[in-house]
């Protein structure tokens, strides 16, 4: 076996003493020795299916397509039907290529998607983001992102494209599901256990992420700058500022006139200017071609200079426009000082991962069990924490042997569990392949229900998600969606309406198991209305005219507009993609095994308009069905005894609230502190605004404390002067308010800052302090 440039480099430096951090001399000399056309092909990646000839990799197909090495493998285990064996086999057989065959020996970064755990053949299908946001439980999304690592690594990949930290303004956006919702904290505070638990194990044994997408994506470009600084740029400020990210993903939208991939303002303004962030920045994948659907070299290579130049160091997921770099330096329309800040940046992400240490440890040998008992028992009990229980007029739980009517299209379908960017997901409509829906295993609502309920259950389907007219393939943003057809899942259940309104009307309970699949919910799929799809509202609306109760539950990516039919309902669950344990946590809920938790992470829309809003800015109440942080219980809880800090000076760090929370009802229960916090005295801030937050675990008649130590920072409000950020802190009054949802805030107080107005260029500190007794 040949010694690479690598090799020679790496041991070259061994034996010589410097000062200079280790890595960048390292990245400095290798740098130094690459090709022209070496440097460029580091700031690009491929599909695997590029260089495989049936299923194998292909040393033919290396060597013509990959002559001179590779920055990244664009995701090689959701794009490929593979078991951990064969995914192994892969990775083994393209690193081998590229640190034996080409001259500089370096390897690839293998990235994929880890929004629901690790994207590959039957391992552990997590429930969607929104969902998990629903939890309000950082600790348990930081416990999950961990176990993903921990496979990723395993299967090979050292680069995760995630967390989505978009703040979200539209609950029509396609891409809502993946979110962690409306509000800037929520989303920084799950946005950074996200980030916390994939980064764990550092970035030779963890997974580094991609904070995704930079910025406004989700209906928030357009928004005022001051909202944008304040809200929507929060998640990604308090994650590179305080934990760290080793790449930032910029988006396919345009941010006011700019493409956000090329975008001055964006790139070299905000994230490199005022956040300082010194990491890569990537494309998403065809995102450089700014939305030009062309083969013209000459608007290819205009594009490459365009997102080069800005500061986009990495294209992927090909190198459709980044491959005429050398020819584009050769030539002086980028320069070798922009060329080498991009390909240093590229090669600092692979040495930080371990990548060009002398011996890389790729992957794992030996067999891999990719849905391991522990992680499905945690996507249970995250399932079980998501679901949020929107109205119960005692129906719910279920009791004695109830003769219980389970209908709908998502009564017996695995994809009523897993959302965008799972892997099922990915093959079904991104790569247009069916798979195995017994990888991992996926239990259904029926056949859940069938276990966990001690009455007789009867099923008939009744009705279609819905027909093709329901949605459509918007144009624009990933070049594999665009151009395709709208496709529909097909179920091999028989759907009798008549025969499920007859049996539903024999029964004591109905249980309506509605909402979306894949092809209603995610990226490009535009629903032309988000009341539930189809005919499901008018199926609905005749279960209720059965006179008997109706227990509706909703699955998907959106929000849906349920108010036709909500007063109709006995019961209303939302249970969004609960993740390959979401029938079992589902029906846990409603025979009582399980007592519901979620709270909502969106205001619930109640009527067709497509305005954009948020709860801080306290909508029209036409607009909301249920506000935002709501989600009721099996057990009831009263808030008391509030204690906020009735003063405090500007230059003070902390204020301090406490609130005594006390379970009133008959069984244990989980409910989530919510603070407050709303100027009073003209201070330029929303009228109300979430701080911090915390759940709380108690059995009937307990009562614990909940303190909060909120940081002065969190009221800073945002302006630019003589064309400088500035952020100030005013005195005057500020009410802060403890409650279980942004529309139960009677537990509340006046803290008064005194002291004289602060200025500063940057927050410091964005996070609440939270203690229970």
């Amino acid at each position: 076996m040949k010694k690479s440039f690598i090799a020679d480099v790496v041991t070259a430096l061994a034996v010589v003493s410097c000062t200079q951090d280790p890595l960048e001399r390292l990245v400095d000399k290798v740098y130094e020795g690459l090709t022209l056309e070496e440097k460029a092909a580091q700031l690009y990646g491929i599909y695997p299916s590029e260089i495989m000839v049936d299923g194998k990799v292909s040393l033919e197909k290396c060597r013509e397509r990959l002559p001179y090495g590779l920055g990244h493998i664009c995701q090689p285990t959701s794009s490929q039907d593979k078991n951990p064996d064969e995914i192994i086999e892969m990775v083994r057989d393209i690193q081998n290529y590229l640190m034996q065959e080409t001259r500089t020996g370096i390897p690839a970064i293998f990235h994929e998607e880890a929004l629901s755990g690790l994207t590959a053949k039957g391992a552990t299908a997590f429930p969607q983001a929104i969902g998990i946001a629903c939890t309000w439980d950082p600790e348990i999304l930081r416990e999950k992102t961990a176990a993903t690592a921990k496979l990723m690594r395993a299967t090979g990949a050292q680069l995760a494209l995630s967390p989505m930290l978009d703040v979200i303004r539209t609950p029509y956006w396609a891409r809502i599901e993946e979110s962690c919702g409306e509000d800037g904290y929520l989303s920084a505070a799950m946005g950074y256990a996200f980030v916390d638990g994939l980064q764990s194990e550092g970035f030779r044994k963890g997974i580094a992420a991609t904070t995704k997408h930079f910025l406004g994506y989700g209906g928030a470009n357009t928004l005022p700058w001051k909202e944008i600084y304040e809200e929507v740029l929060l998640p990604h400020e308090a994650i590179i500022r305080k934990l760290g990210t080793e790449s930032v993903m910029t988006s396919y939208d345009k941010f006011r006139d700019e493409y956000a991939v090329c975008s001055d303002t964006l790139i070299n303004v905000i994230l490199r200017g005022y956040l300082q962030y010194k990491g890569a920045i990537v494309s998403d994948y065809g995102s450089v071609q700014q939305n030009k659907r062309t083969n013209d070299e000459a608007v290819l290579k205009q594009c490459a200079i365009d997102a080069l130049v800005a500061g986009n160091d990495l294209e992927f997921c090909s190198s459709t426009s980044y491959k005429y770099i050398p020819e584009l330096v050769r030539e002086g329309r980028i320069s070798e000082e922009v060329l080498e800040k991009a390909v240093k940046r590229a090669l600092m992400l692979k040495a930080r991962a371990g990548l060009l240490d002398e011996n890389p440890k790729l992957y794992e040998e030996g067999p891999i069990d990719v849905d391991p008992k522990e992680n499905r028992e945690l996507a249970y009990r995250i399932a079980t924490e998501s679901v949020v229980l929107l109205k119960n007029d005692g129906i719910l739980p279920l009791s004695g042997k109830p003769k219980v009517a389970l209908v709908g299209p998502n009564a017996n379908s695995y994809w009523s569990m897993l959302g965008d960017y799972s892997f099922h997901s990915m093959q079904e409509f991104f790569h247009r392949h069916h798979v195995d829906p017994s990888t991992p295993e996926i239990p259904t609502l029926l056949e859940a229900l069938n276990k966990a309920c001690k009455g007789e259950v009867s099923y008939s389907r009744g009705c279609d998600w819905g027909s093709l007219n329901d949605a459509k393939i918007a144009e624009g943003g990933d070049a594999r969606i665009s151009g395709m057809e709208v496709r529909r899942i097909e179920s091999a259940d028989p759907t009798d309406w008549k025969d499920a309104i007859r049996m539903a009307a024999q029964s004591d309970v109905i249980i309506a198991a509605m909402g979306e699949n894949v092809f209603l919910s995610g990226e490009n799929r535009v629903r032309n209305s988000i009341h539930l799809p189809g005919e499901q509202e008018k199926f609905v609306s005749e279960l209720i005219a059965t006179g008997k109760p109706v227990v509706l539950v909703v699955f998907g990516g959106h929000p849906q507009i349920v108010e036709p039919v909500a007063s109709g309902c006995a019961a209303i669950l939302q249970a969004w993609y609960p993740g390959e344990e979401g029938g079992r946590a589902v029906a846990d809920i409603l025979t009582g095994g399980v007592n519901p938790s979620g709270k909502l992470c969106v205001s619930y829309p109640k009527s067709d308009s497509k305005q954009l809003f948020c709860y801080n800015e306290l909508p029209d109440a036409s607009l909301v069905a249920y506000p935002f942080g709501y989600g009721l219980s099996y057990t009831t809880f009263e808030y008391s005894d509030i204690k906020v800090q009735p003063s405090a000076k500007t230059t003070d760090d902390y204020i301090s609230v406490s609130c005594t929370v006390t379970n009133t009802g008959s069984r244990e229960g989980t409910d989530v502190a919510q603070l407050y916090a709303s100027p009073l005295s003209g201070q330029p801030l929303k009228p109300v605004q979430l701080k911090g937050f915390r759940r709380i675990t108690l059995k009937p008649g307990e009562s614990r404390t909940v303190t909060f130590r909120m940081h002065t920072d969190q009221l800073y409000w945002w302006s630019e002067q003589k064309g400088k950020t500035v952020w100030t802190l005013t005195p005057g009054d500020y009410r802060l308010a403890v409650g279980n949802s942004s529309a139960a805030l009677g537990q509340n107080g006046i803290c008064t800052l005194s002291g004289k107005e602060v200025a500063k260029p940057i927050r410091d500190e964005y996070f609440a302090l939270a203690e229970i007794d």
